[in-house]
């Protein structure tokens, strides 16, 4: 007896994972090769999707920069496209893997707004404003990830 054949597409799944060094200029390349990736698979340059990811990568690499650094360790940008199952375009999850453990970020539920006109403290903040799950994640080896996870709703990926 044969089963029943069910047609099924494709999944793809895309990752991009770069380490950089952990300085002002390692933080904004990782930007900047995030929205070229982006755009190679199907989310353009402009679009809000690829505007929001920017943003989050630039602070999770500012912060992974100015917060997790360990002298002569890079961080790490990990970003991964996960298809949408044809009602849904996807998820694009970005991650930042630093090497410094003892300093844990609060996760979300847990961040407290800096004093006003500090100038700074604001970063995960707007990371929890703008990705509808991000978390801190333990590592086995020392140091720490940051995740941040966006729903891709109107933007269409190749």
């Amino acid at each position: 007896m044969d089963a029943p054949s069910v047609s099924q597409s494709p999944v793809t799944v895309r990752v991009f994972v770069q380490r950089f060094s952990s300085t002002p200029r390692g933080a904004r390349l990782a930007r900047q090769l995030a929205l070229h990736q982006l755009d190679d698979w199907g989310v353009p340059y402009g679009a809000g999707a690829s505007e929001t990811a920017a943003l989050i990568v630039a602070e999770l690499a500012a912060n992974a920069v100015t917060h997790g650094r360990v002298p002569g360790r890079d961080f790490e940008l990990r970003i991964v496209h996960a298809p949408g199952d044809g009602r849904t375009l996807g998820v694009l999850r970005i991650e930042v893997t630093d090497t410094r453990g003892e300093r844990r970020p609060p996760g979300p539920g847990e961040l407290v707004a800096p004093p006003p006109g500090s100038g700074s403290g604001y970063g995960l903040i707007l990371v929890e404003a703008l990705a509808d799950r991000w978390a801190v994640l333990d590592r086995v080896q020392p140091g720490k990830t940051v995740r941040a996870e966006l729903d891709l709703n109107g933007t269409a990926a190749k």
